[in-house]
């Protein structure tokens, strides 16, 4: 039975399955799925791919990555806290904020540009092929030739680039706290 103040097991319990499902999710979309997906898909159906899943993982991960938050900071009282503890609790707070930015603007702007650019594709014949490599000077000179896709492609790769960033942010964020809670079982 827990003290005054002391998380419940199932509390711990909660806790540890929360960071380890966010965790898991996060591997398995950021580094696994992702590079199937690229290599056994075309491109427009990979595009599509993204465009459905990327909202629902990016708000689990704003849900598992926040209840882990308020659980923590429910039972580490700022004036309490070790600085191991202030960290990790900065940590929650920035993988809340990468997921909430993935969610609420990176995401869907940048759905919003593949979309367009995935129309200029199809007017040149292009998107259907399987693969990485396929086809690479084919868009190389639509770039050329077409400013609006090369403005496409620039403002998709900003994003694009700004969502792997919080992406990978919010990963390293919930690794270290999986780790530090790993190593402090007893004071979760």
């Amino acid at each position: 039975m827990a003290a005054d103040g002391e998380p419940s097991d199932l509390v711990k319990v909660l806790h540890l399955l929360l960071l380890s499902f966010s965790w898991g999710m996060q591997v398995w979309v950021s580094f696994i799925a992702g590079l199937v997906l690229r290599m056994n898909v075309a491109r427009h159906t990979f595009g599509l791919v993204q465009s459905k899943l990327f909202p629902v993982y990016f708000y689990f991960l704003l849900g598992s990555n926040a209840l882990s938050l308020a659980l923590f900071a429910v039972f580490h009282h700022r004036e309490t806290m070790d600085w191991h503890q202030s960290v990790q609790m900065l940590l929650f707070l920035v993988a809340v904020i990468t997921a909430a930015l993935n969610g609420q603007w990176i995401g869907p702007a940048s759905t919003e540009v593949m979309f367009q650019m995935r129309a200029v594709e199809e007017e040149h014949g292009l998107g259907n092929q399987v693969g990485l490599g396929s086809e690479k000077e084919e868009y190389a000179k639509l770039r050329e030739k077409d400013p609006k896709y090369k403005a496409f492609k620039r403002t998709f790769g900003k994003y694009h680039g700004m969502s792997m960033l919080c992406n990978l942010i919010g990963f390293l964020c919930t690794t270290s706290n999986l780790i530090y809670t790993a190593l402090n079982l007893s004071t979760i």
